[in-house]
């Protein structure tokens, strides 16, 4: 397994590594610590660049090491470009697994740093990326982990690839199904509902919505349990806008991650990605990680 660690100096360089560090990963997981020295922040003082790839070398040489010293192989690296694009082309040149990065914060500057780097990678990552927020406070501590799943293939990729990692024992993962429905907010609304959608229609749709979020936690959990991990059943199928019902279910029940899955890398797929997993990675409190199991990858050799 190949994981790309995206460092920088800001006080998250910290719990990216300790995620890193603290992980349950694959005996034979290799790291590459990576810093790109963003050339647009030093566009008009060229001459802090040497000195800011100096701070760059630093900070990857010890982040490597920090993870060697953990039992895995690791290597730093370092080049100037453009970190919201630049992460993702290194990724996939290198044949990256998965993309650890820092959340800057949850006020409104932090979700503005958020924004123009970590959401940047999101969309054009080639591969799974985790937005940390929250790394295990030891590698046997046990972990809640939220799987927020459509149904589509691509939320069947998503269960099927957690299913296959390695978790601490106790962790516990409860699978949630949104089902937005349309919910007439006062007398007015509602009148004008029933007087386009009879009431046997409505209660038609309610019922489909209702077995779709069933089916969707049903083989979700299913794949899970097959793989011998524990699922918490309860309030798996709130009714809602489903950004809102995956935010305040993880504050809720205090999960430690959250896993959605990516529809896809194309521009409309984008969109999409944008319309859910995007903002759940924004305003989650807690890592999220939107898996994509479609990965196309250039070689999975070492750059050295």
């Amino acid at each position: 397994m190949n994981i790309l660690v995206a460092v920088d100096s800001s006080p998250s360089l910290n719990t990216v590594l300790e995620a890193a560090v603290m992980g349950t990963w694959p005996g034979d997981t290799t790291f590459c610590v990576l810093n790109i020295v963003s050339l647009g922040r030093y566009e008009r003082l060229p001459g802090l660049i040497e000195d800011a790839t100096r701070e760059s070398e630093r900070i990857v040489k010890e982040g490597a090491k920090r993870i060697c010293e953990a039992g895995y192989e690791a290597f730093p690296r370092t080049s100037p470009g453009h970190p919201r694009s630049d992460i993702s082309c290194f990724a996939k040149e290198w044949g990256a697994d998965l993309i650890l990065v820092g959340s800057h914060g949850h006020g409104a500057i932090g979700r503005f740093l958020l924004g123009s780097v970590a959401q940047g990678v999101l969309r054009t990552a080639p591969c799974s990326v985790e937005i940390v927020r929250t790394p295990p406070t030891s590698m046997s501590s046990p972990r809640k982990i939220l799987l927020a799943t459509d149904g589509s293939e691509c939320s069947v990729g998503a269960a099927r690839a957690i299913a296959s990692e390695l978790w601490p024992q106790g962790s516990v993962f409860k699978v949630l199904s949104a089902e937005e429905l349309m919910v007439a907010g006062n007398q007015m609304e509602a009148a004008s509902l029933s007087a386009i959608y009879p009431a046997s229609l409505l209660e038609e749709l309610v019922t489909q919505a209702r077995e779709r979020t069933r089916s969707a936690v049903h083989t979700a959990a299913g794949i899970l349990r097959q793989a011998g991990l524990t699922v918490d059943d309860k309030g798996s199928m709130p009714f809602g806008e489903p950004r809102s019902a995956i935010l305040d279910t993880a504050k809720d029940w205090g999960a430690d991650l959250i896993v959605v899955g990516s529809h896809g890398k194309r521009g409309l797929d984008r969109f999409l990605l944008g319309s859910v997993s995007e903002a759940v990675a924004i305003h989650a409190p807690c890592s999220v990680r939107v898996v994509r199991t479609n990965q196309n990858r250039k070689g999975s050799s070492r750059v050295a």
